[in-house]
């Protein structure tokens, strides 16, 4: 008897012990890149990072912008005529020939499904008459969207002295080029056979993420002597897409698959450990009036003008603090759906989303002044009409 009771208890501790470890969240990642960063690909919130704002090369990662510049400013159905330039580029490449022709749109497969260098200049000559110029628009939509800590001097990644960008701006450039359906299925495609004028070729996708996790949906790999091998990912599970990045993940055969390792560490401590909540509602009325003054309403409702729904933890969610940005009084007249402030969302003390706040009620104004010109307006009013009717004669 002394045995079993013995036996109970410790399944019970054990049991306990079991639960607490499950509730408790998974330790953050540990990784070998220099620099990483983990996304929700929805909101652009940062949910991990290591060195996410430190610039460095990026190698053939690079090929994202260069295929979403490509698809926003070409036609796919473009015939596009290979040059010198595009045939001197160094492995690895499509092995095009000097005037060969072929659809901008195979180029951007072979670009993004085999990371060819060749196509990458092909690309750049066709959609803007030159690299150089390509590569400045690169530049600056990588500005446009945020990327302030990248500068592009080649379009397909190759080491170059002002070539670098972070992993937090690649997680971003990632997360705009994702919104293109094109750009989704050229980087999702598995394998595919293209011909030109001249030659048929076969690519075969470069990306284990997609046959090797569940959801995978991108992204690009990358590798140079200056960057290492590089790798943004991304995927979608039960509603919920995320981004990783990881630059420098080693050299050689081990850093080779050290950013898959370092890849599949990052995505499962997101899934692990981060849930959508819903923060606010579009159109809840929030907990704080706001006073009218010279109305006879005194006060008006205010409501929330955007859903806000972000990736947290649990422990996150007990951090949430909303603050009410708005004045305490208004002067009439006011109108309904009028902005008149801003709700600030914090978690753990950081701003993460501001939306308006709108007026839930219209109130006239009404103060001895505006009660005078009412009374003024109707009397004119009165006596004109008087006026006119005395003058008319009688039938």
């Amino acid at each position: 008897m002394k045995k079993f009771i013995v036996f109970f208890i410790f399944v019970i501790i054990l049991n306990t012990t079991v639960q607490a470890s499950d509730n408790k969240e998974k330790s953050t990642p540990k990784v070998d890149a220099l620099g990483s960063v983990l996304i929700d690909a929805q909101t652009g919130r940062v949910l991990w990072g290591k060195n996410e704002n430190k610039e460095l090369a990026m190698a053939s990662t690079t090929k994202i912008m260069t295929a979403i510049i490509a698809l926003e400013n070409g036609n796919l159905d473009d015939t596009v005529k290979i040059s010198s330039r595009a045939i001197r580029a160094p492995e690895t490449k499509m092995h095009l020939s000097l005037d060969e022709e072929i659809k901008l749109e195979y180029l951007l497969y072979g670009l993004m499904m085999q990371s060819y260098n060749d196509t990458a200049i092909a690309i750049a000559e066709h959609v803007f008459g030159s690299v150089e110029k390509f590569c400045d628009v690169m530049t600056k939509k990588a500005k446009e969207i945020g990327a302030e800590h990248t500068c592009f001097e080649t379009p397909n990644g190759l080491d170059s002295e002002n070539h670098y960008s972070t992993a937090k701006d690649m997680a971003m450039i990632a997360k705009y080029a994702l919104q293109n359906k094109k750009f989704r299925q050229i980087i999702s495609t598995p394998n595919l056979t293209v011909s030109s004028n001249k030659k048929t070729y076969e690519f075969i996708n470069k990306n284990r993420l997609l046959r090797e996790v569940n959801g995978a949906t991108g992204v690009k790999t990358g590798f140079t002597g200056k960057a290492g091998h590089c790798f943004v990912g991304s995927v979608k599970r039960d509603g919920m897409e995320l981004i990783s990045v990881v630059l420098g993940s080693g050299w050689g055969l081990k850093g080779k698959e050290q950013k898959w390792i370092d890849t599949k560490e990052i995505l499962s401590y997101g899934f692990d450990n981060f849930k959508y909540q819903q923060i606010v509602n579009i159109n809840d009325i929030a907990d704080k009036k706001i006073n009218i003054e010279r109305s006879k309403i005194l006060n008006s409702s205010v409501y929330f003008g955007d859903n806000v729904v972000l990736p947290l933890t649990s422990d996150e969610i007990k951090s949430i603090n909303i603050v009410l940005d708005m004045p305490n009084s208004i002067k009439a007249p006011i109108f309904k759906d009028e902005k008149i402030g801003k709700a600030k969302i914090y978690v753990n003390n950081n701003l993460e989303k501001e939306v308006d706040l709108l007026l839930a009620t219209s109130a006239t104004r009404h103060d001895l002044k505006t009660s005078f010109e009412k009374v003024l307006n109707n009397w004119l009013s009165m006596t004109t009409v008087d006026s006119v009717n005395i003058l008319l004669p009688e039938v």
